[in-house]
């Protein structure tokens, strides 16, 4: 038995919560993946997952286990990569996340001048609207848009975008515009529910904290969504700034109101230590270019 694959297996088959969702990750067959766990079991003489209907659960020795071969296959990458060469050349894969609309319209110019920048270098991009976990998704560094709660991550500060509320021109010459966040009520509005509630709109204008029942028309669940049927006259909706800027550029949605509270714009990895020569190369290559293109949009 190949006792650090069986670990990789069972590290992957627990974070999936499935055998199958650990097949599919590792891109092994199911029979393979399901022997090897039970090779693993049988090897310590202990019972690590107890296999249900819907979901595979770590029993107490499974927890312990799994988190000690997390360690273990961090610090075996760790003295692979040292051996290979990515402390000394910027070489390897990198794995980097962000969120989907800022990362399509501005993370993802920054990575293809940083591959032309960097030929040794392979990077794997993420987007997705969550909060990605860097350690249990293997994951270099993430572009985080929140206020960051204190952790072990390292983060560095790139700017600030707001919230805004906007609708397109045909929907305010027909509906009026909205001069203040209480003239949002009762008007027809679209809820992009990763980033508000669909019954309430917190907002902060004019230095005043304002909670406003709306009628969502329609809940959505991507800013895309959203931006789509305010430009198709739908209603009202609210999203941040570097969302809506194309369709504000073109004059296809119009800014009605801007939230005064400005959120943060950071890079956040993991750190630890001397970091790889890959990640160090991409914060000092996209650091300045990410500050300047939220820079600029502050500006504008």
């Amino acid at each position: 038995m190949d006792r650090f694959q069986a670990m990789s297996v069972l590290v992957a088959v627990t974070e999936a919560g499935s055998l199958s969702g650990g097949a599919r990750h590792l891109g092994m067959p199911l029979t393979t993946v399901s022997r090897k766990v039970s090779e693993l079991e049988a090897h310590l003489n202990a019972r690590l997952l107890t296999r249900g209907s819907r979901r595979l659960k770590l029993t107490d020795a499974g927890r312990a286990y799994v988190a000690a071969c997390r360690r273990i296959l961090s610090d075996v990458g760790e003295a692979e990569r040292a051996a290979s060469g990515e402390y000394s050349t910027p070489r390897g894969d990198l794995v980097v996340t962000a969120p989907v609309v800022f990362g399509r319209l501005h993370m993802l110019p920054v990575i293809g001048a940083f591959l032309k920048a960097y030929p040794e270098i392979d990077v794997r991009l993420t987007l997705a609207d969550r909060v990605v976990n860097l350690r249990e998704e293997h994951v270099d560094v993430a572009l985080r848009i929140a206020d960051l709660p204190d952790s072990s991550l390292v983060a560095t500060r790139l700017g600030s975008i707001r919230r805004v509320v906007c609708a397109s021109p045909e929907y305010l010459k027909a509906r009026g515009k909205p001069l203040s966040p209480r003239d949002l009520e009762g008007r027809d509005c679209i809820t992009f529910q990763g980033l508000m509630l669909p019954g309430t709109w917190s907002l902060r204008v004019g230095r005043e904290d304002v909670t406003v029942a709306v009628r969502s028309r329609l809940i959505v669940n991507t800013a895309e969504a959203a931006i789509d049927m305010a430009i198709a006259g739908v209603g009202l909706t609210r999203l941040l700034s570097y969302q809506v800027e194309d369709a504000v550029r073109v004059g296809k949605i119009v800014v009605v109101l801007e939230e005064d509270e400005a959120i943060p714009v950071s890079l956040v990895h993991g750190g630890g230590g001397l970091l790889p020569l890959k990640l160090r190369a991409f914060l000092d290559f996209a650091t300045p270019r990410l500050k300047a293109v939220l820079g600029k949009a502050k500006r504008g």
